[in-house]
């Protein structure tokens, strides 16, 4: 009776060990790039004009012309 449970007594742990190793590698890669301290989105160049257009530092007809030129 004691040799039948000793087979199984520890599957369940065993299971649980795996679920949480899954969570955490998906934790780890699936995470929001916005969290402060980590990987952070690539900026593209439409990205930077549209900024820079938000922030003053360019006129409209600046914004404009440049961003033809991107997207061609």
């Amino acid at each position: 009776m004691f040799y039948d449970n000793y087979n199984y007594q520890f599957w369940g742990m065993n299971l649980i060990w795996w679920l949480i190793w899954v969570i955490l590698i998906f934790w780890i890669f699936a995470t929001p790039y916005d969290i402060p301290g980590q990987r952070s989105k690539k900026e593209t160049p439409l990205y930077l004009l549209k900024k820079r257009y938000a922030l003053g530092e360019i006129t409209t007809e600046q914004y404009e012309e440049i961003k033809k030129m991107l997207e061609e």
